[in-house]
């Protein structure tokens, strides 16, 4: 278990050096200077992404998602004698987590709310800054809060908190377009990194507690014009629409909030969906809500949606199914398969045939106590008298979920599938809501009867064969961070009271540990610099970065 030592010794003599060297760059912070050139990021760089594991040129690390590195300097043998590096002081005061984009030696970092900052990722100075200059008054839900960006040749790729997508030029930081995406004052907003999928950004959008309806969008990266969107939600002229009663579909949610997958080989891409709306009162919206609590498979050149799978049909707790979808090539009952493996956030841990849609495993990872199992199809077998009511009825899991939007991990070393995982419950509520534009419609919402602390959190190491758990790294209290696995066959993570970890990825025993001091809410990642690895976290406001010691 997690043992809280008293490590900020060690942070107080190692943080002075990285503020001295803050302060000089903060002094020059408002005078933008042009950053390093590189090698423009062509289509056939991101198809190949892992044969250059020195960056990190996504937001999950390549088109599989799968949060996993290649470098292997830092390994189970000498993780001990990891030391920070460098830190970078972000402005905004908000929970950062992004996750950073390394190309050539050059990191570009998001801030809160919609920033972004290009720095030398060896040594953490600024070389610009760019700030999106937001409305006063915006309608948004969870955070002010913005994840990282994408990058094709050398321009990069942004949304912001307004709902609208940027473009900027790598070098200096300049917008070369800036499109409304949707309407902030309806409650849309854009939170998550943008995907490229050939000449397109694919992106898609937030705001699933005030009644939006869904979407998934590409635009043209040179331009900003947008290419076509697909719909979460039917329209009328669909036979799906069917599974919203009357004109529910309307204000039913769906949201796209956070970043998808890409299949080069089948031309697919996977984006998640959230929660139907109302989130919690399900009355007013009767019916398995398509394509709600769902993954999509899509053809990034049309549009067209090829196949979905609904992981919570008529969802009423909340438990949006945004997680990354994690795509992995590997052996399943005895051949091998195009696999797709999600830790849902409704404790379910699902294994999908990404070419077909086909429904191969499903078994529970965390604490749930609303279904009796999933069917032959995966759907679930709800156990009654676990919906929502007014005087209340205590469900696991909590509105939270097993796990969330924080990135699970795959590692093809290991064959297996980390994901932080969380054992609560909620005690959820429903109400009567009246749709207004612009103003949050949740028909309901949750209390957690006891403490965070009360109840378990921890790293899993799950097989994507048997859906069994393999280890697990306990945690206390609950954690939101996200998982990263290497080639050096480590797992990194951290924890909500600042604590940052390093373990052994088959066997879950802890190799490094440090507080960093506060909240680890964002998904480590690794690059090398002029042939040293590195490790970066953002924790609070601040970047760090760790390094094997010289």
């Amino acid at each position: 278990m997690m043992k809280h030592y008293a490590v900020f010794t060690l942070f107080v003599l190692l943080f002075p050096a990285s503020l001295e060297s803050q302060d000089s760059r903060q002094r020059n912070a408002d005078t933008n200077q042009v950053a390093p050139s590189f090698s423009p990021i062509t289509n056939e760089r991101l198809l190949n992404s892992d044969a250059e594991p020195q960056n990190w040129l996504m937001y999950s690390g390549n088109y599989f998602s799968q949060r996993y590195s290649g470098l292997d300097q830092i390994n189970n043998e000498n993780a001990a004698e990891l030391e920070m590096q460098w830190a970078f002081q972000l402005r905004a005061l908000d929970r950062a987590e992004t996750t950073p984009v390394v190309v050539d030696g050059v990191m570009y970092v998001t801030e809160s709310p919609s920033n972004v900052i290009a720095l030398d990722a060896k040594t953490g100075s600024q070389y610009w800054r760019y700030n999106h200059n937001l409305p006063e008054d915006l309608n948004f839900c969870c955070g002010r809060n913005n994840r990282g960006i994408a990058v094709l040749g050398d321009k990069l790729y942004m949304s912001t908190l307004d709902a609208h997508l940027v473009s900027l030029d790598a070098k200096t930081g300049s917008v070369l377009w800036d499109v409304e995406v949707a309407d902030e004052a309806s409650g849309y907003s854009k939170t998550a990194a943008p995907l490229v999928v050939g000449d397109k950004i694919i992106t898609g959008v937030a705001g699933g507690e005030f009644g939006i309806r869904g979407f998934v969008d590409a635009y043209d990266a040179e331009n900003g014009k947008r290419l076509w969107r697909l719909y979460t939600i039917p329209g009328p002229e669909h036979p799906d629409n069917e599974s919203w009663s009357g004109d529910s579909w309307r204000t039913g949610g769906s949201p796209t909030w956070m970043t998808g997958s890409y299949d080069p080989d089948l031309n697919l891409v996977y984006w998640g969906t959230g929660n139907p709306g109302p989130d919690w009162n399900g009355d007013v919206r009767l019916g398995d809500n398509l394509y709600s609590d769902a993954v999509l498979a899509i053809d990034p050149d049309t549009g067209e949606l090829k196949w979905y799978f609904q992981f919570t049909p008529h969802d009423i707790h909340d438990w949006d199914s945004t997680q990354i979808p994690i795509l992995a090539d590997s052996e399943f009952g005895g051949q091998s398969r195009k696999l797709m493996l999600w830790p849902n956030r409704n404790a379910f841990f699902y294994v999908l045939d990404r070419e077909t849609g086909e429904f191969l495993l499903g078994k529970p990872y965390a604490r749930q106590t609303w279904a009796k199992g999933l069917d032959e199809k995966g759907r679930p077998i709800r156990i009654p008298g676990t919906s929502p009511s007014v005087e209340g009825t205590t469900v696991s899991p909590s509105i939270g979920g097993g796990t969330n939007w924080f990135s699970p991990s795959y590692s093809p070393r290991t064959d297996l599938l980390y994901v932080m995982a969380y054992d609560g419950e909620t005690t959820y509520y429903i109400r009567e809501d009246e749709y207004v534009a612009g103003e949050r419609f949740t028909g309901g919402g949750g209390v957690t009867p006891l403490p965070a602390a009360n109840y378990a959190s921890a790293v899993r190491a799950i097989s994507p064969q048997t859906g069994d758990l393999e280890w697990e790294y306990p945690v206390q209290p609950r954690s939101t961070a996200g998982v990263l696995s290497t080639a050096g066959d480590l797992v990194f993570s951290g924890t909500i009271d600042g604590f940052f970890f390093a373990l052994d990825g088959n066997t879950g025993e802890e190799r490094w540990h440090i507080n960093l001091g506060s909240r680890v809410h964002a998904g480590p990642m690794s690059y090398m610099v002029d042939g040293k690895q590195y490790v970066a976290i953002a924790a609070g406001n601040v970047l760090f970065t760790f390094a094997v010691r010289e």
